[in-house]
């Protein structure tokens, strides 16, 4: 039975005891829900110990449109290769010494670009949820990562709801059915497959 969040958040308050810093990897697939359960996960910390929790997203690394537009790899923005994982990295480390204030980069998915400096994390904040698709990725450079993860979680959740929650974001984002259809289909879900197929196995696998 997967556990509820109320018990996953008193198991990490636990582990986390007397650390400087803990971070959390949530991966999952395109759709799975990675931001509502991690900015909800955090704020179930939070209402235990003010302040303790917050959240890192991975999609702040996204490569910006002109990067990957020089590079052929605008048609395929979300795949593996359209990250700064050697960034993400970087921050990670910084994260983890948990010494100083770490201003990180978070994804407005409106503007479709990431917005540097738009969260800080405080030495205070001694659990780190960090989400995103690729966190626990087997191959390249993302292994490197799990260096600095004290608890994973991955999201399983079926093909069938990821495709039809992937048609309504982008019909939300101006798509037409056809357009929606196709992004889902064509490049969302190829991605979630990889991620399905080609993620390590996290410590909790959370249905």
């Amino acid at each position: 039975m997967t556990p509820t969040m109320e018990a996953i958040a008193d198991e990490l308050l636990t582990r986390s005891e007397g650390r400087a810093r803990y971070i959390v990897a949530l991966a999952g697939p395109p759709g799975a829900g990675k931001s509502f359960r991690s900015a909800w996960l955090a704020r179930q910390l939070n209402e235990r110990q003010p302040g303790v929790a917050e959240v890192v997203p991975m999609d702040g690394y996204h490569f910006d449109n002109g990067v990957l537009e020089s590079q052929g790899l605008l048609p395929i923005k979300g795949a593996p290769e359209t990250f700064d994982v050697d960034g993400l990295r970087h921050d990670l480390a910084r994260l983890k010494r948990a010494d100083r204030d770490v201003a990180v980069p978070v994804f407005d998915r409106p503007l479709d670009l990431a917005r540097a400096g738009a969260r800080v994390i405080t030495p205070g904040h001694r659990v780190l949820i960090v989400e995103g698709n690729y966190l626990l990725l087997d191959h390249g450079p993302w292994p490197a990562l799990a260096d600095y993860f004290d608890f994973s979680l991955f999201l399983e959740v079926a093909d069938t709801v990821l495709e039809q929650r992937l048609i309504e974001r982008w019909l939300g984002m101006g798509q037409d059915q056809a357009g929606a259809i196709a992004k889902t289909r064509d490049k969302d879900m190829l991605n979630a497959r990889l991620i399905k197929t080609r993620s390590i196995t996290a410590d909790l696998h959370w249905h």
